[in-house]
């Protein structure tokens, strides 16, 4: 079992996400006022932070911010996340979602590449879609079902 750190969230793509005290996630959508949002397979992304504090040991400063700093709308911690196969199910706080993708190619004029000089979500972040909405706050639990 994981839990949730931090729930973030931004207007565009490719940029750095603020954290938010509670997000409201659609069936079919994502995270309402979210840019990843949208009916598609990207609908939520989640990155865990044992992998942003391996990418922090090597090239960020302990200054930055550490939730939604690498565009994921989900920050969370005991769950080896890009291990997880396809198509998993995961109860997260009030919410239920699937794993549709594992990492991704980061694209052209990415602000958080040029902040950072490099970026762990291609290679360690997922994305979900939603199968169930509700609400998920920090604290709350993840669980593979």
């Amino acid at each position: 079992m994981g839990r949730v750190l931090s729930v973030n969230i931004s207007e565009k793509k490719g940029t750095i996400k603020t954290a938010i005290s509670e997000g409201n996630f659609l069936e079919s959508y994502g995270l309402i006022n979210d840019a990843h949002s949208g009916s598609w397979h990207r609908q939520v992304s989640l990155l865990a932070i044992e992998s942003i504090n391996k990418m922090k040991q090597i090239s960020l400063s302990s200054n930055n911010s550490t939730f939604g700093l690498f565009a994921e709308n989900l920050t969370t911690e005991g769950i080896v996340l890009y291990e997880l196969p396809i198509g998993t199910k995961l109860t997260i706080g009030e919410t239920i979602m699937e794993v549709t993708q594992i990492g991704k190619e980061c694209h052209q004029g990415c602000e958080i590449k040029n902040l950072i000089g490099s970026c762990i979500m291609p290679h360690e972040g997922i994305f979900a879609k939603v199968i169930k909405g509700g609400y998920i706050k920090p604290g709350d639990n993840i669980k593979i079902i």
